[in-house]
């Protein structure tokens, strides 16, 4: 129980961490943020599958692949329908700070910033369900992945608020209602997946798959959008080898 407290802190905490990091540094080079973000994307992309996908397949015999091949398209479905609500990430955040303060409107950044609220909630949901699972490296894993993502994710929350002129205490009000969507989420997946562990593969494959489809939808078209795609995608494969160098040889 305490492990899953310490997993909720950790990503509530990774996003103020993220949010306190965009009042201070107001503009970050392209080519750094989209190194940064690639590395998150690898292990994000790890955590996914070594942390999620896997564990559900040993969680299952044979006859049972039907569950985790649903459960992963279940949860990409999942947020393929939530980005219909919300905008894409990178359609808004590969715009210049200083194309904000000229084209954004109200409703378009209140929109961006009810997106990464929405997707803090499936995020928390997959790194509770994941502490079901017997392996508990696993969920420290996709725990880690999580907070790295939310760091940068925090950052980008700020400027947007801030260019439009809401002032720094309430914009930080809201960095920290977004952060506690995640700890509502890890717990509403550790009690869905303590509730059924009969559904708990599918539980960890949707999880997976919700994942995946971050890293693919969202995460790396950012990382190619500014011109250094080569940085990125070197990045993302030293993200992607860290994890799995941790889990194997310090899990």
């Amino acid at each position: 129980m305490s492990s899953v407290w310490i997993s909720a802190l950790a990503l509530c905490g990774a996003s103020l961490i993220g949010s306190l990091l965009g009042f201070l540094i107001k503009e970050l080079p392209h080519r750094w943020n989209d190194t940064v973000m690639g590395y998150c994307a690898g292990v994000m992309l790890a955590a996914s599958i070594v942390g999620l996908i896997l564990p559900a397949c040993e969680g299952v015999a044979l006859s049972g692949w039907w569950m985790i091949v649903g459960g992963v398209l279940g949860g990409a479905l999942f947020l393929n329908l939530l980005d219909h609500v919300t905008p894409h990430l990178h359609h808004i955040t590969g715009l210049d700070p200083e194309q904000h303060a000229t084209n954004a409107s109200l409703n378009r950044v209140l929109l961006f910033v009810l997106a990464i609220a929405l997707h803090k909630l499936p995020e928390g949901i997959a790194a509770g369900i994941s502490f079901n699972s017997d392996e508990v490296s696993n969920a420290w894993a996709v725990t880690a992945g999580l907070s790295l993502q939310n760091v940068p994710e925090g950052m980008v929350v700020i400027s947007p608020l801030l260019l439009l002129g809401v002032s720094r205490w309430r914009t930080l009000f809201i960095s920290l209602v977004i952060g506690g969507l995640e700890i509502v989420g890890v717990w509403i997946g550790y009690a869905a997946g303590a509730i059924s562990q009969l559904l708990l593969p599918a539980m960890l494959a949707f999880a997976g798959g919700a994942m995946l489809y971050v890293v693919s939808d969202e995460m790396i078209p950012e990382t190619h959008a500014h011109g250094y795609q080569k940085s990125a995608t070197y990045a993302l494969l030293l993200g992607f080898l860290s994890l799995v160098f941790m889990e194997n040889f310090f899990a």
